[in-house]
C-alpha cells in the first residue's frame, strides 16, 4: 500500500484526506460521495478517491447499479496509488460478481493489467504473470465481442514474449555450465510452447550449438532444418546452418562450427 494511501486510512475516522475532502461530509449520501470520488481521481488524489470508492463498495446495496462502478474506480485509484495487487483485487470483483455488466471486460482486462505489472522482468518469479495470462485467455473466451479483444490478444503476445525469455535464459544458464541436456530441454520449450516468439529464433541455435558439442548429429542436422524453414534469410542462421555444406556433407556441417552462447 502506497505511503499516502496509509496515512489517508489512518484518518479515515476523521473523513479527512487533505485536499478539502472529508468523507464525513456525506452522510451516507452515495450519489453525490460517487461523483465526489470521481472528481478526486480525475484530480490525481487516490488516497481521497480509495477512502470514497471503498465506503460505497461497502455500503452500496449489491443490485445498485452504483457497486460495479465503484468498485471499478476503486481498482483504478489502487492502480493510480501503485497498490496493482489491490487494485486487481478490485478489478476482480467487478467481474466475479457482475459478469453481465458492461464494465466486466473491462475490469477482467484492467486486472490482468494489474498482475502483468506485478511481473516486471522474466527473470522474477512468473507467478502474476501467469494469472494475468490465465485472466487474458478468460477475456478471450467469456467476452469473444468485447472491444478489449485486441488489446487483450496483444498483451498475451507480450507476455508469451516474456515466457520465451525466462526459458530461454533458463537454458542459456545450463549451457554456458556445460549441461547440455537440461540446456536442450529448455530450448526445446520455446520453440515448441512460443514458435512466434522472437527467442525462437536464438533458442534454435542455441540447441544446434549443444547438440553439436555432445556429437549429437542427426539432432544437430533436424534442428538446422528447422531453424532454417523458420529463418531462412537470418544471416546467423546462414552462419551456423549453411544449407549448401549441409545438403553435400551433413555430418561435416552439423558438427563445424561450434559457437559460443551469445549473451541474451
Amino acid at each position: 500500500m502506497g505511503v499516502r494511501s496509509t496515512a489517508c486510512l489512518a484518518l479515515a475516522g476523521l473523513g479527512a484526506c487533505g485536499g478539502g475532502f472529508r468523507l464525513d461530509r456525506f452522510n451516507g449520501e452515495t450519489g453525490p460521495l460517487y461523483a465526489a470520488g470521481v472528481k478526486e481521481l480525475s484530480l490525481k488524489h487516490y488516497g481521497n478517491a480509495i477512502l470514497a470508492f471503498e465506503k460505497l463498495a461497502t455500503d452500496l446495496p449489491a443490485r445498485d447499479t452504483l457497486l460495479p462502478r465503484a468498485q471499478f474506480l476503486l481498482g483504478k485509484a489502487r492502480t493510480g496509488n501503485v497498490e496493482h495487487l489491490l487494485a486487481a483485487q478490485a478489478f476482480n470483483k467487478v467481474a466475479e460478481n457482475f459478469p453481465e455488466d458492461t464494465l466486466a471486460d473491462d475490469a477482467m482486462y484492467e486486472s490482468a493489467q494489474s498482475y502483468q505489472r506485478l511481473w516486471r522482468s522474466p527473470e522474477l518469479d512468473s507467478q502474476y504473470g501467469t494469472t494475468a495470462q490465465a485472466t487474458l485467455r478468460t477475456l478471450v473466451g467469456v467476452y469473444p465481442d468485447s472491444p478489449r479483444l485486441k488489446d487483450a490478444e496483444r498483451e498475451l503476445a507480450h507476455l508469451d514474449e516474456m515466457f520465451a525469455t525466462k526459458e530461454y535464459l533458463a537454458g542459456l544458464y545450463y549451457l554456458r555450465r556445460k549441461a547440455y541436456d537440461p540446456a536442450i530441454l529448455y530450448f526445446k520449450t520455446v520453440v515448441k510452447s512460443y514458435p512466434e516468439s522472437q527467442k525462437s529464433r536464438d533458442a534454435y541455435l542455441r540447441m544446434v550449438e549443444s547438440y553439436r558439442v555432445i556429437r549429437y548429429v542427426e539432432e544437430a542436422a533436424e534442428a538446422c532444418t528447422a531453424v532454417r524453414q523458420r529463418f531462412a534469410s537470418d544471416a546467423e542462421v546462414q552462419r551456423t546452418c549453411p544449407p549448401v555444406v549441409a545438403a553435400r556433407d551433413t555430418t561435416a556441417a552439423v558438427l563445424a562450427p561450434v559457437v559460443a552462447p551469445r549473451k541474451p
